[in-house]
């Protein structure tokens, strides 16, 4: 580890650390050792499936031991931040497992993310090498971050991944360090307790958060996740629709596959003609995917088309879930829609294979029954911390085996988003029923002010999202200089919604009536509306917000 790498301390009680450990919820080994006894186990078994082709778990772990041995020479050891910004296939999966093997530190985030927050992980991190895409949609980002190394005193080498002879001068090729000798590579044996990852998170903070994982945090917390999604115990067939890189796809090389044995089958950028063609051919087990990506996916289904593989589960996160979407696409996939609320900070709650459809009473969301083997979940008021009893809405709190380290290099978001007993303050509110089930009903922070008067943005997209001709819809704030703010609806119209007729046309005027037949006062209505054809995304697959209301106030 490097003078500049940042302490990642572990913020929760050692002893209840270990506990998980002795019980058996956590299996105190080494993401690239669990991934080994896999590999032993099932030599030939297919590990990746991408644009390439099948990767057997042999072949993976040769080309991660050759990886390994080539970074360890440019001298990347245990406790280094490695970053990583490639697709998803089948070389950053090779580079995870390899840093695992090392005992560094990946810092994994998306291909489509600028060069500026590039810049604020790398040097916040003190990550001493970054792994990255020669190019990725007309995007340069190995040479992009080439260009920043004389910036950043702890990076030494941009390793970039792309064919021969397109690699940017003074970065050293990935293709070279693959053919590296293994055969004397040695894996290091960090403590299981210690840090394996971060996720970056880009919440509410005006800079992207960083949170250090174990490998304990992810192969037990985050692996119980999965285990309770597969009934039978089958190792899984995993189709990512989100990049492995975002917070969602970290229950893929450390979940699927060193944890559970699994199948990643990986598209190097979503579209939902090619998730659809991915379901058919490879018949996934399990899809994990955001709600929009959902929409959009059931908007390219014919009715009348042959029915899809059906998987055991879809798993939905990332934004919340609503009925509509749920009750289509558990008809269309012929499956358990799984809403699952969790987030990088350190939650994790879901309505597994019994609940398929989020059933609320219109201003929630239901999120299932915690899992302590994952995360434990209390309800308490925002301003004392003190515990509320059930039915009454708060802050929710969590704390379970998935409880990250802490944030890196941000001691000031350990103070505010962290307990002194370990406890993950989420920012969102909810309440707990008296079946023990969670409600999510919006965020302390995520509110439109409307001349003083508070509007919950989320609150109006449920109840927009029940419309007939909405198929997808974003509601934020925009500035007014009389108000203040006033709320603004992004919608995305179903496909009959642009037909002749005044009962197919989607205006302000429609949409406020509808709000009112649901009960929501006029003074929440949206006073904004854009008509778009598509969601922008993010590059974690979520809902660009940022993108949606700079449109709005060009």
């Amino acid at each position: 580890m490097t003078a500049d790498a940042p302490a990642l301390d572990d913020l929760l009680p050692s002893a209840l650390r270990r506990s998980w450990v002795v019980d058996g919820t956590c299996p105190d080994l080494d993401l690239y050792s669990l991934f080994r006894a896999r590999q032993i186990a099932d030599l030939h078994r297919t590990a990746v499936l991408d644009a390439k082709g099948k990767l057997c778990y042999t072949a993976l772990d040769r080309k991660v031991r050759c990886l390994a041995a080539g970074l360890r020479a440019l001298g990347t050891g245990p406790g280094d931040v490695v970053g990583v910004q490639l697709p998803d296939d089948r070389n950053a999966v090779i580079a995870d497992l390899a840093l695992a093997a090392l005992g560094a530190v990946a810092l994994p985030f998306p291909v489509g993310r600028g060069v500026l927050e590039a810049e604020h992980l790398l040097r916040r991190s003190g990550a001493v090498a970054v792994i990255a895409a020669v190019e990725h949609r007309g995007i340069p980002h190995a040479a992009e971050l080439q260009a920043l190394a004389p910036a950043l005193p702890a990076l030494r080498h941009v390793v970039a991944a792309g064919p021969e002879g397109t690699v940017p001068q003074g970065t050293v090729a990935l293709s070279r360090l693959l053919r590296s000798d293994p055969n004397g590579f040695v894996p290091a044996r960090p403590d299981p307790d210690s840090a394996a990852r971060i996720l970056v998170s880009s919440g509410s903070e005006s800079e992207p958060k960083m949170v250090a994982y174990s490998h304990n945090a992810l192969a037990g917390g985050r692996g119980n996740f999965l285990a309770s999604l597969i009934p039978d115990g089958t190792p899984p067939r995993c189709l990512f629709l989100v990049p492995l890189a975002s917070a969602f796809g970290s229950n893929g090389t450390a979940v699927t596959l060193a944890r559970h044995g699994g199948t990643l089958v990986l598209l190097d950028r979503f579209t939902p003609e090619a998730a659809l063609a991915a379901i058919r051919e490879h018949e996934p087990t399990h899809v994990l995917g955001v709600p929009t990506m959902v929409r959009m996916m059931l908007d390219r289904l014919e009715d009348d088309g042959p029915p899809l593989p059906a998987p055991t589960a879809l798993v939905l996160g990332g934004s919340p879930l609503d009925g509509t979407t749920a009750v289509s696409a558990a008809k269309a996939f012929g499956c358990p829609v799984v809403n699952l609320y969790g987030s990088a900070d350190g939650v994790n709650c879901h309505t597994g294979l019994d609940g398929c459809t989020p059933l609320g009473d219109g201003s929630d969301v239901v999120a299932g029954r915690p899992d302590p083997r994952v995360a434990d979940i209390r309800i308490t008021d925002p301003d004392t911390g003190a515990p509320l009893p059930d039915g009454a809405v708060g802050e929710i709190v969590a704390r379970g085996p998935m409880t990250p380290l802490c944030y890196v290099a941000a001691p000031e978001l350990d103070a505010r988003y962290r307990t002194p007993d370990g406890w993950v303050r989420t920012g969102d509110l909810g309440f707990l029923d008296e079946d023990g089930v969670l409600h999510v009903v919006g965020r302390l922070k995520d509110i439109v002010i409307r001349g003083g008067a508070n509007i919950s943005p989320a609150e109006v997209e449920r109840e927009l999202t029940s419309h007939p001709l909405v198929r997808d819809v974003v509601c934020l704030g925009v500035p007014d200089a009389l108000m203040g703010e006033r709320l603004a609806a992004c919608v995305v119209p179903r496909a009959d919604a642009t037909s002749p007729g005044p009962e197919s046309v989607l205006t302000l005027a429609a949409l406020g009536e509808h709000l009112t037949r649901c009960g929501l006062e006029r003074g929440k209505h949206p006073e904004r509306l854009l008509l778009v054809t598509a969601l922008p995304l993010t590059p974690a697959g979520k809902p660009d917000r940022a993108a949606l209301r700079a449109r709005l106030t060009a």
